[in-house]
């Protein structure tokens, strides 16, 4: 199966294009080279975004396209243009954040309203979703949509303080304060990318999963202390956390509209029966418990990675001070 990448070695796409590889696939991935190629794979250099890489795909057939960078309903527009007639499947990366926010049921498959008002993020994946499909209903464009959601390997998937950044890890270590949102109880999933590629790869050159949509998660559900408390288990220390409310978070922090009141604020429970119906094979077999200790042993192996972000201290405490002075 020929099977083209557009990006493919971030934090989610790198496990599935081991996978991929693994499962035999003839596996091309366009990026700019700024990372380092994933083994077993074919490197094409070069821009989506430019008029020579696009000329340069226009003349190539492909069995799977996967997107791991369209962002903008230009960006899809673009690729409708581009792979219209030249794949048997072209797959979207969306997010889970499409879901309606808040949730009128918690339970959350794949029929489930998407309706972000807090998240530009979010509604930019939702009009690409509604232009494929359009797409698909109007000239049997072969897309398949995948909605990840809070998915991790070589980030921290923290709300605050994590993800690219490693203050959240210095901070347990130092014994200081860091936030929880809300009163840590809400329910949330975190999925391995390890786990989410089996379930990808398995949708891959799939026919019937053509115009269908998708999420993949594993189906441990933890509340928000238990996440942290993971962490700094991880870590080797107890956690020093102050509950704050979202919304008081988000009067400091721009971004935190979107991420909290748009996301992880909200108590959220994913049905994966239809990933399982499709991929019977699915399984996700990594807990949050041994996911996030491999994470923190990439950092480890990765020093250079662990970057501190002096601005996020500062942000946390800002918001830490005036919280306990009400």
């Amino acid at each position: 199966m020929k099977v083209l990448f557009i990006g493919g070695t971030g934090n989610i796409s790198t496990s599935v294009s081991k996978l991929a590889v693994v499962k035999g696939m003839d596996l091309y991935m366009l990026n700019r080279g700024n990372r380092k190629s994933v083994p077993g794979t074919k490197s094409i250099k070069g821009d989506i975004t430019s008029d020579d890489t696009m000329a340069l795909l226009k003349t190539e057939k492909w069995d799977v396209v996967v997107n791991w960078i369209a962002f903008l309903e230009s960006d899809v527009i673009r690729d409708i243009g581009l792979f219209t007639g030249k794949t048997g499947q072209y797959i979207f990366i969306s997010s889970a954040s499409c879901y309606q926010k808040p949730l009128t049921h918690p339970i959350v498959t794949e029929s489930t309203p998407v309706a972000n008002p807090f998240w530009e993020y979010s509604r930019n994946k939702i009009a690409c979703e509604e232009r494929l499909i359009h797409a698909y209903r109007k000239d049997g464009f072969p897309v398949t949509i995948v909605r990840p959601s809070h998915t991790y390997d070589t980030v921290i998937p923290v709300a605050i303080g994590g993800w690219e950044e490693y203050n959240i890890i210095e901070r347990l270590r130092q014994g200081r304060k860091i936030i929880v949102h809300g009163d840590g109880t809400s329910l949330w999933t975190l999925t391995h990318s390890e786990d989410f590629a089996k379930g990808f790869t398995g949708l891959m050159g799939h026919q019937q999963s053509i115009g269908h949509t998708f999420h993949i998660t594993s189906d441990e559900i933890l509340n928000w202390n238990q996440i942290y408390e993971a962490v700094a288990d991880a870590v080797g220390v107890k956690p020093n956390i102050v509950h704050i409310p979202s919304d008081f978070i988000a009067r400091y922090d721009d971004f935190q509209v979107g991420n909290l009141l748009g996301d992880k604020s909200y108590s959220v429970i994913f049905d994966n029966s239809k990933i399982k119906n499709f991929v019977p094979e699915y399984k996700a077999t990594i807990p949050f418990k041994e996911g996030i200790k491999r994470t923190l042993n990439w950092f480890e192996e990765n020093p250079g990675k662990k970057v501190i972000n002096p601005e996020t201290d500062i942000l946390m405490d800002t918001i830490i001070d005036a919280f306990e002075r009400l």
